[in-house]
């Protein structure tokens, strides 16, 4: 273990780009091979347009970076939070570390992100994507990253996060977040078993689907534990019935303008589109939230 606090104390650029880069390429093959859904669109345009959002989305956040080292080091000179507070050996620190931390900088701002009005405009850039995959789970607009760090900053403070386990999260997380979106077609009953503690593939596709009460379930982006929990999840029959995007923004040439995406948190609420896109299909919804 002190081989790993070593590593990610001081974890090296290089490993932190391979992350991002490495897990896209990767899922990427993967999903090429094994698709849930074949979309038949421009894929090079579309992972284009997310890398040019997450670009921005990532010079938001090192931004916040200063910040959110010194909370880190504030916390641990000062023994504040509770991994200071409670003795634990470093493997417990590391997972009770990391699942405090995707409670804060994931699942609760997410779940905010869905309850007010003003940060759902920043948040539904990301559910605008019709044809989800590996690089929608990059699709954020630059906007967010604040609501996002903010949130992982306070994690880090409340939990009493050393910098190591700040680092060892965001890699997973990073990591989940091209899993989760990854249009793959894992098999029913693996994903099932994992999604009791992990959140899976099957289980986050049912998040983007384009209207309620399904977007408003299956929040989390590594441990599942905390949609259970707190009764946000939600699982399907049929996953192959899920329609992507959100019922106000369904228009594929608005969807696919880098320009119009960065203007939504800024425009004026439409209604939603209604039958202009088809009559809704009732899903058969297994666990969670029923249809309205």
């Amino acid at each position: 273990m002190e081989a790993l606090v070593d590593f990610f104390e001081n974890v090296p650029t290089t490993f932190r780009a391979g992350i991002l880069i490495g897990g896209i390429f990767l899922f990427w093959v993967i999903e090429g091979v094994f698709p849930l859904f074949e979309f038949g669109y421009k894929k090079v345009r579309h992972a284009a347009i997310n890398l040019v959002l997450n670009a921005f989305f990532v010079v938001i956040g090192l931004g916040f970076a200063g910040i959110l080292v010194w909370s880190s080091n504030y916390v641990t000179t000062n023994e504040f939070g509770v991994l200071q507070w409670i003795e634990m050996p470093i493997w417990a620190q590391a997972i009770v570390g990391v699942m405090l931390l995707d409670f804060f900088g994931a699942y609760l701002i997410h779940w905010i992100e869905h309850k007010v009005k003003f940060m759902w405009r920043f948040h539904l850039v990301h559910h605008s994507d019709t044809t989800v995959d590996v690089t929608t789970g990059l699709r954020h607009h630059p906007g967010e990253a604040v609501f996002r760090m903010v949130f992982t900053i306070i994690g880090v403070i409340v939990v009493g996060v050393p910098i190591w386990i700040v680092f060892l999260y965001q890699s997973i997380s990073a990591l989940f977040a091209h899993l989760t979106h990854a249009n793959i077609n894992m098999p029913k009953k693996l994903d099932r078993a994992l999604s009791w503690i992990f959140i899976t593939p099957l289980m986050h596709k049912v998040h983007h689907h384009y209207t309620q009460p399904l977007t408003d379930t299956n929040y989390g982006n590594i441990f599942a534990i905390w949609d259970r929990v707190f009764g946000t999840f939600a699982e399907v029959e049929d996953v192959k019935e899920l329609k992507y995007g959100i019922d106000t923004h369904m228009d594929p040439e608005e969807n696919s303008d880098l320009g119009n995406l960065l203007k939504i948190p800024f425009q004026i609420y439409r209604p939603p589109v209604g039958s202009k896109f088809g009559e809704e299909k009732e899903i058969e919804i297994v666990k969670g939230k029923k249809k309205a």
